[in-house]
């Protein structure tokens, strides 16, 4: 059906055919996979409700996110502080020694007072020296102190000197005492600079169980002041250091190609706008590279098919290719929407139904296996535009197990051997679900998916229900993809093996030893065919007709005629006879043309005599004139041109032989058979139709057992003078 509706096509339309089929075929492609990158322009407000999943279109780093996480990071640093464990020994100097400096003023001012009093007659004319004097003694005392304590001496306040020389030498040395028992003791510990108020509290707590005077505690406060400073240090240089290896180690904020931004329903927020800008979809263009992605992978697949398309040589095999392609990729995309119009986050694996090894697996068996390569890759490229806006919602890793299952799938359909695949039972069985059930396998333990999961096992039951589905939709159609592509399916071929079609009636009716002699012959080949792993149904059918020509003049053909007459060739000429006989085979190539019979059929009736040569009627023309070529004799031909026509034109000859034997027997007929073989051999008849000397030996082998077991001696009729002559007058008037 499809030859003869390119047969019309090419005469409508010529040259024009191809591009139109690929134009054609490029507009569906792209208008069964424009809904699913249809281009649309973004235009999002904060605030505004998503009406559809936002994904984003690109995958880029999010660099207002990144410098927050960076931030984050730094911020969480502990910062590095750097302890002085001497500062508390300085501390204590530097009290100490004050208390032995104002010791040592008050002692000495104590001495000179009661010298001088000593001195005086009038001991009141003299005074105590003031405390005014007593700070100046103590401060030229500050004078002879190093250089790097005197700051700590000069801040020393008037009123806190003035409380100290107020106090006795007792009392002194007992503040003196309080004061550094209490900074030893809080200065042992590290104190920060934020924690200098409270650690000087709690010495003025632990002050308050001492027993001093109102005068003694408040100096002593005062110098727990001055006393009690930080010891531990923020170390800038290693916190800014830790800082920033912490920001280094925060790896970039990504935002992936089909990462949903705002799902549907969704208020668009700050920071989901954020991102859009950073994608570039808050302005209001079009983005166009999905579609023009989608356009160049289209002509990519349709320009590799033009070129391998183009290494065939026949026309008609090429128109048909291209055709025939492009319906397989159209339905296998078609099946594959469907499938995705299904697919939710609920059922992510639902689209491993998709039976990916069909359109791979009928272009390899009514093609060749490079269209169904072809189809295999395509298809997943397809898929990856299909289910790309589904991507997000059921993850990437689905998307990943989708399109290596449909690839493997898809190649696995290719491996299997181009025969029926009902013929092929256990191996088509491993090489479409068994061994894509173990792939799906391999990438669950590959994306660490739990046996556990229900997901899991639905993975793994959609996967096989899908490889199921190739098998069976293969099996199932196979036969009426047949009826469409070729002109030999089995439909057609058992409508015509049917005893019941016209033409083997009346092949019966007008010719019926010739019907007897095609029914041999069929039986012969077919089973010779059968073991050389050939096509025995088509050779069966094609033998059932092949000698079809016979029709035009039936009783001018030995098996036909009635009982008593004689051979009619014995009243013709050797060029007539020869021009009756040769017309079996040119005749009966028009009439199955004319019927539109399946060429294999046609091919079979011209080839099944080769270029043999008419021996009998070739020698009696010699006898007659010398100069009579032997070309002249030889079957019109072409050779037998394949395995099968080689089969029938050897099969054909040995039973005509056999039947005519008298007395045959086994030996004679293996003799004969094997005779014949190498007779054709070495007439270079077997040559172009591609037989193996071993093919031949098994040939030999079924020819001669199905003669043995099935011959019968063909009977010998009496003259038929008046046919014959008749003949013979209606030639020398055409020759008139």
């Amino acid at each position: 059906m499809l030859n003869q509706s390119l047969e019309k096509m090419n005469e409508r339309f010529g040259k024009f055919l191809v591009p139109i089929i690929l134009i054609v075929f490029f507009v569906l492609t792209l208008a069964i996979l424009y809904p699913s990158i249809k281009p649309t322009a973004n235009s999002y407000k904060e605030g505004q409700v998503a009406e559809t999943n936002i994904r984003a279109n690109k995958t880029i780093e999010n660099s207002t996110a990144t410098e927050q996480k960076r931030k984050l990071a730094a911020e969480a640093v502990s910062p590095e502080y750097t302890y002085q464990s001497d500062l508390a020994t300085r501390q204590h100097d530097l009290l100490a020694n004050l208390f032995t400096l104002i010791l040592k003023v008050k002692t000495s001012a104590d001495e000179a007072y009661q010298k001088n009093t000593q001195a005086a007659k009038d001991k009141s004319t003299v005074s105590k020296p003031t405390t005014e004097e007593l700070i100046s003694q103590l401060k030229k005392q500050f004078e002879t102190v190093d250089t790097d304590d005197l700051d700590f001496y000069q801040d020393l306040t008037t009123n806190f000197l003035t409380t100290m020389f107020s106090l006795s030498t007792t009392e002194i040395t007992k503040v003196e005492q309080v004061t550094l028992n209490l900074v030893d003791d809080q200065m042992k510990a590290q104190i920060k600079e934020s924690d200098v108020t409270s650690v000087r509290q709690k010495a003025e707590s632990a002050l308050e169980a001492s027993d001093v005077s109102t005068s003694q505690a408040e100096a002593v406060r005062y110098l727990l002041s001055k006393g009690i400073v930080a010891n531990t240090f923020l170390n800038e240089k290693k916190t800014t250091e830790l800082q920033n290896e912490a920001k280094a180690s925060v790896q970039p904020v990504m935002i992936y190609q089909g990462e949903i931004i705002v799902r549907e329903g969704s208020q668009i927020d700050s920071t989901a706008i954020e991102k859009l800008r950073i994608l570039g979809l808050t302005n209001q263009s079009v983005n166009y590279y999905p579609l023009l992605s989608l356009v160049f992978t289209i002509l990519l697949q349709i320009g590799m098919l033009a070129f391998f398309v183009h290494q065939m040589e026949e026309q008609s095999k090429r128109l048909k290719c291209y055709l025939f392609y492009a319906s397989m990729m159209i339905v296998s995309l078609l099946i594959m929407k469907f499938f995705q119009l299904f697919q939710t986050n609920a059922a992510p694996h639902l689209s491993l139904f998709y039976p990916a090894a069909f359109a791979p697996l009928v272009l390899n068996f009514f093609m060749n296996r490079r269209s169904g390569l072809l189809a295999a890759l395509f298809q997943v490229v397809f898929a990856l535009f299909i289910f790309s806006n589904t991507a997000a919602d059921v993850g990437l890793n689905v998307l990943v197990f989708l399109l290596i299952s449909y690839l493997f799938s898809g190649i696995m359909g290719t491996i299997v051997r181009q025969q029926r695949i009902s013929n092929q039972g256990f191996n088509a069985l491993m090489w479409l679900v068994v061994f894509p059930l173990l792939m799906n396998v391999t990438l669950i333990l590959f994306q660490e998916m739990s046996f556990t999961s229900g997901q899991t096992w639905i993975a793994l039951v959609c996967g096989l229900a899908g490889s199921l589905l190739s098998l069976l939709l293969t099996v199932g159609l196979h036969q009426y993809i047949e009826l469409l592509v070729t002109d030999d399916s089995v439909i057609v071929l058992n409508e015509l093996s049917n005893p019941n079609h016209p033409m083997l009636k009346r092949l019966l009716e007008e010719a019926p030893g010739t019907y007897h002699h095609s029914m041999m012959v069929a039986n012969l080949s077919a089973n010779a065919v059968a073991d050389i792993g050939g096509n025995s149904l088509l050779t069966r059918v094609a033998c059932y007709y092949h000698d079809i020509g016979k029709l035009k003049h039936a009783n001018f053909f030995v098996e036909n005629l009635p009982a008593g007459a004689e051979n009619p060739h014995n009243f013709l000429l050797p060029e007539d006879s020869r021009d009756i006989i040769f017309g079996h085979v040119i005749d009966g190539a028009k009439v199955l043309e004319a019927e539109k019979m399946p060429q294999m059929v046609i091919d079979i009736c011209r080839q099944h005599h080769g270029t043999t040569l008419m021996r009998f009627f070739y020698v009696k023309a010699k006898e007659r004139n010398d100069s009579v070529k032997e070309s002249d004799y030889r079957y019109p031909g072409p050779k037998p041109q394949t395995k099968e026509a080689g089969i029938v034109s050897i099969a054909d000859s040995c039973e005509a032989a056999v039947r005519a034997m008298d007395q045959p027997s086994n030996e004679k007929i293996k003799t004969f058979v094997s005779n014949l073989i190498k007779d054709r051999i070495l007439d270079g008849q077997l040559d172009e139709s591609g037989l193996t000397l071993n093919e031949l030996r098994i040939i030999e082998k079924s020819l001669i057992n199905g003669l043995c077991s099935t011959f019968h001696s063909r009977i010998k009729y009496p003259k038929m003078k008046s046919e014959a002559e008749q003949m013979k007058e209606e030639q020398e008037k055409r020759e008139e």
